[in-house]
């Protein structure tokens, strides 16, 4: 017979030799003082300081949000108690939905269980059921863009990232009535780069394409009352659907779609994502609708964000630790080595109670392995220095390169 736990356990052991292997660091967040928090390692609980949570404003943490989360729960229980069509359909849930499109100034809004579905079911719908259709894909979409277009059965065009004259290129040779899907993201997650949005969604227009972007780590964080960076660069109705997710910028959990009330009542009607899985808790879509109602009319937790991320930037710049890109409120921090990222991740969560984690293949590819560093609100600025100057000597400690030109592999 077969040995499948035999099989499995080669390759396992092969993705440890590699480096690449991940082991899940035990967090406890504490509400009102994040970003400490208690890592419960080998020693018993220790506090440590967060640097790597997509809580991006602290706003998990927001005395709205969790008071709004807390009375739901007493007043409606802990679960919706089914999907959407059968029981999971809620006041808190149409009120998400109705605040959600507001904010975005569109016609209509679905919410998600998780991001990850509002992207399977928005990408698979659009592919299996527009005829013919063909994404434009960006090379560094997110994995739930990519399955769920694979998914859709329908043909996949990959364009170099954040590249409008490639886009043209590939638009130009494509039937001018064949259904085309542009999509891309606006903030790339790893990279911590923004995409060139006003001249991807230009090109996409010229050819007739809808325009499908990723918002996830945009909304709440960037734009008129976090409306995203669409909103920002004041090109939000050039943007056909867009995605957000309640589990960055607004420190909860769940996604959401907004566009025009046919295209999200398609995904609605349509997607088995959305059709055949649990609803959000109440509590959940409160504490959600509290987080996006506080950030639309508070300008100082994206204020303090770009503050505590440029501080940082500047002073990784000046020691010359190497950044993938500074773009964005992200902080990605090139390492290029799977087992020399996991030894510097290791040193400064065990010395220095810093808790980063090392994010290598498949999230970035092998040979671009870094630490991912979200500076957030509730970050101190002595907090930032202090992780500036751990960097530094463990830079040298290590013996890692400290010029960007050293990796070769990023320009490919």
């Amino acid at each position: 017979m077969f040995d499948y736990p035999g099989f499995f356990a080669d390759r396992i052991e092969a993705i440890k030799e590699s480096g690449q292997y991940r082991t899940f660091v035990e967090i406890e967040r504490l509400a009102g003082r994040f970003p400490q928090a208690l890592h419960h390692g080998p020693d018993g609980p220790r506090e440590v300081t967060v640097w790597c949570s997509n809580d991006h404003l602290g706003m998990g943490q927001h005395p709205a949000v969790l008071r709004a989360m807390q009375d739901t729960m007493l007043k409606s229980g802990a679960a919706a108690g089914g999907s959407r069509n059968i029981s999971g359909t809620t006041p808190h849930h149409v009120a998400l939905e109705r605040e959600v499109a507001d904010l975005h100034g569109t016609e209509s809004a679905l919410t998600f269980i998780t991001g990850y579905a509002a992207n399977d079911a928005a990408l698979y719908v659009l592919g299996r059921h527009l005829p013919d259709a063909v994404f434009l894909s960006d090379r560094l979409n997110h994995a739930s863009m990519i399955l769920a277009m694979r998914a859709s059965g329908a043909e996949r065009r990959i364009f170099a990232h954040n590249d409008p004259a490639d886009l043209d290129r590939q638009l130009r040779g494509l039937d001018p009535d064949r259904p085309k899907v542009v999509a891309f993201e606006s903030v790339y997650s790893m990279d911590g780069d923004v995409a060139p949005m006003a001249e991807l969604c230009a090109v996409a227009r010229r050819y007739g394409a809808l325009v499908y972007v990723d918002e996830a780590h945009s909304v709440g964080m960037y734009g008129p009352q976090g409306a995203g960076m669409a909103a920002q660069l004041g090109i939000g109705r050039e943007v056909d659907l867009l995605m957000g997710t309640f589990a960055k910028g607004y420190g909860t959990a769940g996604g959401y779609l907004a566009g025009p009330a046919p295209l999200v009542d398609a995904v609605r009607s349509f997607a088995p994502a959305f059709i055949f899985t649990l609803s959000m808790p109440p509590a959940l879509a409160a504490a959600a609708l509290a987080s996006v109602r506080h950030l639309r009319t508070s300008e100082e937790e994206r204020r303090l964000l770009r503050r505590r991320s440029g501080l940082l930037k500047e002073l990784l710049r000046e020691a010359g630790i190497p950044l993938v890109s500074d773009q964005s409120h992200i902080v990605p921090v090139l390492v290029g080595d799977a087992h020399r990222c996991r030894r510097l991740a290791g040193l400064l969560l065990e010395r220095h109670a810093m808790y980063a984690q090392p994010i290598n293949f498949p999230s970035v590819p092998a040979g671009t392995e870094r630490l991912r560093i979200n500076p957030s609100p509730v970050h101190r600025p002595d907090q930032v220095y202090a992780l500036a100057r751990t960097l530094d000597r463990l830079w040298d400690e290590l013996r890692l390169p400290r010029a960007a030109d050293d990796f070769p592999c990023l320009a490919a």
